[in-house]
């Protein structure tokens, strides 16, 4: 288990010990809510195995998806706080790490090396909400949006096929609608472009990116 999640690679033993001791590996099926928003936040959530995605909810009442996370990820944005601010829900079966916050936090408290690398990921979060940011500014095409976030999945989900490389996860319409927080009509004919230009392959909920490097550099 402590291939799986990073974060306690620099602790002291006795800190791994702790955690490990203290949490509870729970198996949890497609499509489970493992966090609601605004419920409280007894514990934190590390993923072992498996996919989820992290959303909000619009004003409209719909999903803007902020992040779709793999193995080893923190699914909890609330650590201190009492309350959680948004929905983990899996994408697949899942089997995830789960401890008390405040036991965490106590760890924390006493293993300085825990508390930096843990600041070190909600950072590199940060950085890449602030990269998301950047790609709503109105002048930035959907479909440009879309093949950046494409490229992304591709990175962090991509597995060889015979065409390309296969985003290892379904992905219809109506969810990249949601990740770039766009009307589905909109979306579907970024989709249709982006086959068009021979960037993406389409069939069923599945999608296959024939040259990454083409993909990015489009996108620029």
């Amino acid at each position: 288990m402590n291939r799986q999640l990073d974060l306690l690679a620099d602790c002291r033993p006795e800190t791994k010990n702790i955690f490990l001791a203290q949490g509870t590996a729970v198996t949890c099926p497609k499509g489970h809510l493992c966090l609601r928003a605004g419920e409280d936040n007894h514990s934190l959530y590390f993923l072992l195995n498996g996919k989820v995605i992290i959303y909000n909810l619009t004003k409209n009442g719909g999903r803007k998806i902020l992040f779709v996370l793999g193995n080893g990820h923190l699914a909890n944005e609330s650590i201190t706080q009492e309350y959680n601010s948004v929905f983990c829900e899996t994408l697949e079966p899942c089997h995830l790490f789960k401890i008390q916050r405040k036991v965490f936090l106590t760890l924390m408290e006493q293993d300085f090396a825990l508390a930096r690398t843990l600041l070190a990921y909600q950072e590199q979060k940060i950085r890449r909400l602030e990269y998301q940011l950047k790609n709503t500014v109105g002048n930035v095409y959907l479909e440009r949006k879309l093949a950046s976030k494409l490229w992304k999945l591709a990175r962090d989900f991509g597995v060889p096929s015979q065409n390309g490389i296969l985003i290892d996860m379904d992905l219809t319409v109506t969810f990249l609608a949601d990740l770039l927080g766009a009307p589905r009509e909109n979306t579907s004919r970024a989709c249709r472009k982006l086959c068009g230009l021979g960037l993406i392959h389409m069939e069923k909920k599945k999608i296959t990116i024939p040259d990454p490097e083409q993909l990015k550099l489009w996108n620029r």
